[in-house]
């Protein structure tokens, strides 16, 4: 397999970088605007730029490019290393909604949304999960009437991120609840501000809150709030799943990670001497090296599958990047709070929210360590995921149902 770019990436890359020296972080007046303000500033000018939003169309906010999945890769292993805050608070609306959208939605829906979701002034969660419907999505009870021109909602929403944060929440609601299963959901954008919307936070083991529970009693919303047709919204969410497991399966991210528990293994004193000349934390490295390499390699593999528009050669890949992530990332944690021994213990680093944004100090390996175990459930479950890989691609049989 041959990873390299070729001299145009090549070039792209340190056109990239240039650009980010000269642009990240604000300088002047700007450097003293709140966190969120230099963000969205900072997206602002990397979509204006041809760096994100490529191949959003201008009309929705983005830079309205030809799709170029090598160049989009390249662009963000650059904005990832320099830290620069090329991302949203959450994934949910940038990796997942506006995708969606795209593919799904009407020009008027994407108009309206996509453009402020881009900049991150528009926040987003996800309704999904219930409390009796997780795994098994297709038996979620929320329900949604359509009385004249609004839904009404009537249900509960659990584990939802950020809802407390969000302004708006994409979710799959019952709307004919005749219909078995997954064929009467529909796919709805909800306010978060509208009448009727309960949000309780669920403060973390971590510490901070992230996920909350959601009611809904008598909430109305516009009835052309809806995403494609009514009953088809299990089809539009496989859309915004599989955006989600690519997000969730970012080699980048497992490559940060790689690199601050070797750093930490660097520093970290072991019988006098730097613990990284330890022979069994050397062989876990090596080790974790491996998983790296092969989450990199099936990644580059996903992306060239992409560029050539051949999405159905890498189904198999997008689950089996999910579940090896999220396994590589709880090995990389666990080997992090052996190094840091009592100290691995320590209170979460994580601020409000529980967003953990480093590896400096010992509490942030103790909330990165959770944090590994709770992406295991995010996507998918780990479980799910390996049903799924065997049952629908190595052709095993299902298991016993009851």
């Amino acid at each position: 397999m041959d990873l390299s770019l070729g001299p145009n990436y090549q070039n792209l890359r340190r056109d990239v970088e240039e650009w980010l020296t000269a642009n990240w972080p604000l300088r002047g007046d700007e450097a003293a605007l709140p966190e969120a303000e230099q963000a969205s500033q900072f997206r602002r000018r990397a979509v204006a730029a041809g760096y994100l939003a490529r191949s959003v169309p201008q009309e929705y906010g983005g830079a309205g490019l030809e799709p170029d999945i090598l160049a989009e890769t390249v662009i963000r292993e650059a904005m990832t290393a320099s830290r620069a805050p090329w991302r949203t608070s959450g994934p949910q609306g940038v990796d997942m909604l506006v995708p969606t959208l795209l593919e799904e939605g009407t020009p008027e829906q994407c108009r309206r949304y996509i453009p402020d979701t881009l900049s991150g002034d528009l926040v987003w969660c996800q309704g999904y999960s219930e409390p009796g419907a997780g795994s098994d999505l297709a038996s979620l009870q929320a329900r949604a009437e359509l009385r004249g021109d609004s839904w009404v909602l009537n249900g509960q929403k659990i584990w939802t991120s950020n809802a407390h944060e969000a302004h708006m929440m994409f979710g799959l609601f019952r709307t004919e609840p005749e219909a078995p299963r997954s064929k009467g959901i529909s796919y709805l954008l909800i306010p978060m501000d509208a009448s009727g919307i309960d949000v309780r936070p669920l403060r973390a083991m971590s510490g901070g809150i992230d996920f909350c529970e959601v009611f809904f009693d008598d909430v109305h919303i516009p009835a052309g709030n809806i995403v494609g047709e009514r009953g088809q919204g299990w089809r539009v969410s496989k859309a915004t799943l599989k955006h989600e497991r690519m997000a969730i399966g970012d080699h980048s991210y497992l490559e940060r990670s790689f690199e601050a528990v070797l750093a930490l293994a660097r520093r970290q004193m072991r019988g006098g001497r730097p613990a990284i000349g330890d022979p069994h934390v050397r062989q876990r490295l090596a080790e974790l090296e491996g998983f790296v390499a092969a989450q990199r390699c099936c990644s580059y593999r996903m992306i060239s599958a992409l560029a050539r528009h051949q999405d159905a050669k890498v189904v198999g890949d997008m689950l089996m990047t999910k579940l090896h992530l999220t396994d590589a990332l709880q090995r990389i944690a666990k080997l992090a709070a052996d190094l840091l021994e009592e100290h691995g213990a320590d209170a979460p680093g994580a601020g409000e929210g529980g967003v953990v944004t480093g590896w400096e100090t010992p509490g942030m390996w103790s909330a990165q360590y959770m944090l590994s175990l709770g992406l295991a459930i995010a996507g998918g479950t780990s479980n799910v995921q390996r049903n799924i890989i065997g049952e629908r691609l190595l052709g095993l049989p299902r298991d016993p149902r009851p």
